[in-house]
């Protein structure tokens, strides 16, 4: 199969990045880089919320920290009940999106950042 073939390929190449080998990280590497990530955007922001985005076809189950300006974060998360747990052990506020949508904070946040 040819580079370029690989790259639209659905089926995933036969090397050891995409069979776990030495190249990628470790689910357990994942999941600390994603807290990580989640807690360092909290401490440094005033007023942060969490949204719990549920999966489409597209993309898995999300969790996306708010701050008060607008600015936000997203990273995959395996289920909405460990997005719930992940925003308590922040201390953070969680919202369901399909219940409350997303702040106008957040869309004036982007809004800006197109602008610039």
């Amino acid at each position: 199969m040819s580079r370029l073939s690989q790259l639209f390929s659905r089926k995933p190449a036969n090397g050891p990045a995409s069979s776990g080998g030495a190249g990628s990280p470790s689910a357990a590497d994942q999941r600390r880089a994603t807290v990580e990530h989640l807690a360092e955007f909290a401490r440094t922001r005033v007023g942060v919320e969490a949204y719990i985005e549920p999966p489409t076809n597209d993309t898995p189950t999300t969790l996306m920290l708010i701050a008060t300006t607008g600015e936000w974060t997203r990273r995959r998360v395996p289920d909405a009940r460990t997005a719930r747990k992940l925003a308590e052990q922040l201390e953070l506020p969680v919202y369901d999106v399909n219940f409350t949508g997303y702040p106008q904070r957040m869309r004036d946040w982007n809004s800006k950042q197109r602008r610039r």
